[in-house]
């Protein structure tokens, strides 16, 4: 469970980038709607988090709720299409979003299903939330002001003990011309939604978060295929997600 921690508020949130997902969070949930990326994206994450889970907690497999028992915050969380899996996995989820549009949108969900999850909208920062045994932040590093802030808030939400997980664009050519580029222009990514000067490389966010305290692991591409669609891969030239821990 949640125990307090000292934070202080930092900005990190863009207002434009809070307006421009604001905008799109009456259709989040509608897998044919603007999000309709992140749907087929989540299932991948999803793999990932619950590996990840196991191995830092060496719990049973098997299992279908191995965050029984911990916390899990969702920085980013815009509509909770990963806080509400977390919240099913057994955690007790929390869910934070810059835009108060996403925040409605995901309490309103959570209430239709039945699910007993606390959403905030507004700067991490600025609510006393303290620490968390899983933090993740899910497509968010690229779109705040100030990268080292963010990552330093994260930590000071993180248990000893906890596990940070995170994805975000590589700044590559190929992100470049296909995240921005062709998916944008051909509506599969809402247009403006990405600054491909803003992508994070992988050794950069281990510099980060280094300085920030954690050790990051291996990253693992979040590739796509024609035929495999999006999936876990070797392959960093688009995105990747990692896992961080106190180092």
């Amino acid at each position: 469970m949640a125990t307090p921690s000292n934070t202080s508020a930092g900005a990190t949130i863009r207002p434009d980038e809070a307006a421009h997902f604001g905008k799109l969070a009456r259709d989040w949930w509608d897998p044919k709607g603007s999000s309709a990326m992140l749907h087929r994206l989540n299932p991948v994450r999803l793999r990932f988090i619950r590996q990840a889970i196991d191995m830092h907690w060496g719990g049973d497999v098997e299992s279908a709720k191995p965050l029984a028992g911990k916390s899990a915050l969702d920085v980013g969380c815009g509509a909770g299409l990963l806080t509400e899996p977390l919240h099913r996995l057994g955690a007790d989820a929390t869910g934070v979003d810059a835009a108060p549009e996403n925040i409605g949108a995901a309490a309103a969900h959570a209430d239709r299903t039945g699910l007993d999850i606390r959403y905030l909208a507004g700067e991490l920062g600025s609510h006393d939330l303290g620490r968390f045994d899983l933090v993740c932040a899910m497509e968010v590093l690229e779109h705040v002001a100030d990268k080292a802030v963010f990552l330093r808030e994260l930590v000071l939400h993180l248990e000893e003990d906890g596990l940070l997980i995170l994805s975000t664009p590589n700044r590559t050519a190929q992100s470049r011309m296909l995240m921005v580029g062709a998916a944008e222009r051909i509506g599969l990514i809402p247009a403006g939604t990405h600054d491909w000067n803003d992508f994070v490389t992988p050794d950069e966010l281990r510099e980060l978060l280094r300085f920030s305290g954690l050790t990051m692991s291996e990253p693992k591409g979040i590739a796509f295929g024609v035929s495999k669609g999006l999936h876990l891969s070797d392959d960093l030239s688009l995105n990747y997600i990692v896992t961080a821990r106190r180092a």
